[in-house]
């Protein structure tokens, strides 16, 4: 057991501990919902919901305008898919934000299994990739070799590696859509700027988002080789779920976390100058809030609700074998509270 789920459950028991001390256990009715809730969150501009719901508190306001009292969110800053949904099934997450490709990856090989679950409650962001490389001779995906190393948050079912799979699928067909996955390795984002920029490792290329995108092309050395909006468009690349079970036992919770969601989109659509200080004061990356305002103004950045171009994703995931079961529509992924957008 990890130090956190010890902590976790040393918590639960001294809470029971003090309420069956007053008698509660025995007189009084059960609390419905949890009164502490764990979210993760992870590195880049397609987290900024999270970090302004974090930094300003807005589960915890919505929360208690629900009844649900003070509630006590506790986050974790995790990347990578397959570490992201390891602390879920795991027990030491409640609500997680992750790549679109690593929650469809956890959707089809819990769907049946009561116990383990998990739903999409609603997308979270859209931005661009940029796959950069500081190696001259690469101006294409066709110029990579066995020397190159890519790097990327998590190998074969991250967000950034899906999304290489389906740029290479695009360039070299379905049946090649591996072609570069001997290429890449795992490094969390601040790790893989670090690499790029200073040359020094067998890192060369860096499949990225905002800000480190941004910020590595700054060095004179690397250049760009791709942008993932050529490929697929300006979809949703980031969603937040959890288990079903922790759903389905806490309906005004769930409730109050979209409700502080759409109320951290507002608040950057209306006040970017405000979200991206909020980002500053958060993030590890050297920013200015300047820096930070523009990326947030990108074109191609959007922070909404709506899940858009899932699909997209899960039809490419199901034809090429990522996944065993396939959702038939986007509906499938995703809790009623969000069936009526106009979502894909």
């Amino acid at each position: 057991m990890t130090a956190f789920a010890t902590l976790r459950r040393a918590g639960v028991l001294a809470t029971a501990l003090v309420a069956l001390a007053s008698g509660v256990l025995a007189t009084g009715p059960a609390r419905a919902e949890v009164p502490e809730v764990h979210i993760s969150k992870g590195y880049g501009i397609l987290y900024l919901p999270m970090i302004v719901m974090e930094h300003e508190k807005l589960l915890e306001k919505q929360a208690k305008a629900a009844g649900l009292g003070d509630v006590k969110v506790g986050w974790l800053e995790l990347d990578g898919g397959n570490v992201i949904n390891d602390a879920m099934i795991s027990g030491n997450l409640d609500i997680a934000a992750i790549g679109v490709p690593g929650f469809l990856t956890l959707w089809a090989k819990v769907k049946g299994n009561a116990k383990l679950e998990v739903s999409g409650l609603a997308g979270l962001s859209a931005t661009s990739l940029y796959l950069n490389t500081n190696n001259p001779n690469i101006k294409s995906l066709k110029d990579f070799t066995a020397k190159d190393k890519i790097a990327l948050p998590g190998i074969k079912t991250s967000l950034s590696a899906v999304v290489l799979q389906m740029a290479v699928a695009k360039e070299f067909g379905d049946d090649n859509y591996a072609k570069l996955d001997p290429m890449t390795v795992g490094l969390p984002h601040p790790e893989a700027y670090t690499a790029l920029v200073s040359g020094k490792t067998e890192v060369n290329s860096h499949l990225g988002s905002p800000p480190y995108s941004f910020m590595e092309l700054e060095n004179p050395q690397v250049h760009r080789v791709m942008n993932s909006v050529d490929v697929l468009g300006n979809i949703s690349l980031d969603l937040v779920y959890a288990p079903k079970r922790f759903i389905d036992a806490n309906p005004k919770l769930t409730a109050a976390f979209l409700s502080a969601l759409e109320e951290a989109d507002k608040l950057i659509a209306d006040e970017p100058a405000r979200a991206a200080t909020i980002y500053v004061q958060s993030a590890k990356a050297k920013l200015s809030a300047e820096e930070v305002e523009r990326m947030i103004k990108d074109p191609d950045t959007k922070f909404s609700t709506t899940p858009n171009g899932v699909m997209q994703f899960a039809n490419f995931m199901g034809r090429v074998g990522s996944i065993k079961t396939k959702p038939a529509t986007w509906q499938d992924l995703f809790i009623a509270n969000v069936h009526s957008l106009s979502g894909s």
